[in-house]
């Protein structure tokens, strides 16, 4: 049986002529639908997929999603974009509700700076063991998945000189991070509940692990991936996670035994460079050409993306995308062809919507 994949999506509502965020995603969410739902800033929106088994349908639900946000935000003078951070120079501002306000007085700096957008994967799972599992086997390979999807490379107007520095932004959160090995099930959800008993953190809600165990769902929610541009990219994320999922579940035997701050190191580097440069290898831990490190997760779950009938579409779009690059180097590749971020915003809104150049 095909197991299910979900995809949440966050998305920048941005001013139509200058490109800077613009603080009325809730009046686009209100022109919208049910698919649209609010975040943690002004500036933002989220659209949740039901779970799918089918790759196309699921990608038909998130055009869908994507058109009901654009048509709304037209309607307000803005524009969507899919970008993990805002190229432009912004000062975010908080939804007004009373959890934002109190994340706000907790964390300082750290809550009113952010402003980030990710592209969250459900992927089924039979139970909280199995989910453990999961999690266990797949926390090696999610640099990976980080580097494909890395998509923001700027931030208040400069060029960071990471390709994620969404990645880099959401470190500053006390739980972030890759997560640990676990036992099983319940030794992932105690784990939980003692982090959030220290009273560092808020709630189970603010538990941002790379990947983690939905507290809603039963689902392993994979988290690492900055929100892609292309609906393309989406898709694949989510082939390449059911496909991971599948085939860490499949194998039966101990995970890799590398300790987390190996794999902070791994999440570093995708961060920093992407697809351009090196990786480290998830086994290793070398420096390795970023197309190898690629090539060698394709290798891993093309027995599982053979089995869910996703192989010649992973195949295709994973080529695609070492070719033309990840959206950090296109979102730079149009600031060298027209010096101005309010283009790399606009050509974003482009592909955002599905009309690329």
């Amino acid at each position: 049986m095909i197991r299910t994949v979900g995809v949440e999506e966050e998305l920048l509502v941005v001013d139509h002529q200058s490109g800077r965020p613009l603080g009325v995603a809730g009046k686009v969410i209100a022109r919208g639908d049910h698919d649209l739902t609010t975040e943690f800033k002004r500036q933002q929106l989220e659209t949740d997929s039901p779970p799918r088994s089918s790759l196309d349908v699921l990608a038909a639900d998130l055009r869908a999603s994507r058109d009901v946000a654009i048509a709304a935000a037209r309607a307000e003078g803005a524009r969507v974009v899919a970008s993990g951070t805002a190229p432009t120079e912004t000062t975010s501002q908080v939804v007004p509700e009373d959890r934002y306000r109190a994340m706000v007085e907790r964390y300082g700096i750290t809550a009113t700076e952010q402003l980030t957008c990710g592209c969250h994967v459900h992927v089924a799972v039979d139970s909280d063991d199995e989910g453990a599992v999961a999690l266990n086997g797949i926390r090696i390979w999610l640099p990976v998945l980080l580097a494909l999807s890395a998509n923001s490379p700027f931030w208040q107007g400069h060029d960071t000189r990471f390709a994620s520095f969404r990645a880099q932004a959401m470190a500053r959160w006390p739980s972030s991070g890759p997560p640990d090995l676990f036992a099983d099930g319940a030794d992932y959800r105690a784990t939980v509940q003692r982090m959030v008993e220290t009273g560092v953190l808020m709630d189970v809600a603010m538990v941002y692990f790379d990947a983690r165990l939905s507290a809603r769902y039963p689902t392993i929610e994979i988290r690492v991936a900055d929100v892609c541009p292309d609906v393309r990219d989406t898709v694949l994320l989510a082939a390449l996670c059911r496909a991971l999922v599948d085939t860490v579940v499949a194998e039966r035997r101990p995970p890799p035994d590398i300790a987390t701050s190996w794999i902070r190191l791994a999440t570093w580097q995708a961060s920093r460079h992407g697809l351009e440069g090196t990786l480290l290898d998830p086994h290793t831990l070398r420096p390795t050409p970023a197309h190898d490190v690629v090539q060698r997760l394709v290798d891993l779950v093309t027995p599982a993306l053979a089995a869910n009938g996703d192989l010649e579409f992973a195949r295709d779009q994973v080529a695609r995308i070492l070719q033309d690059g990840n959206g950090a180097s296109q979102q730079r590749a149009v600031l060298a062809r027209t010096n101005r971020l309010s283009e790399v915003v606009a050509q974003l809104a482009r592909v955002t919507a599905g009309h690329a150049d």
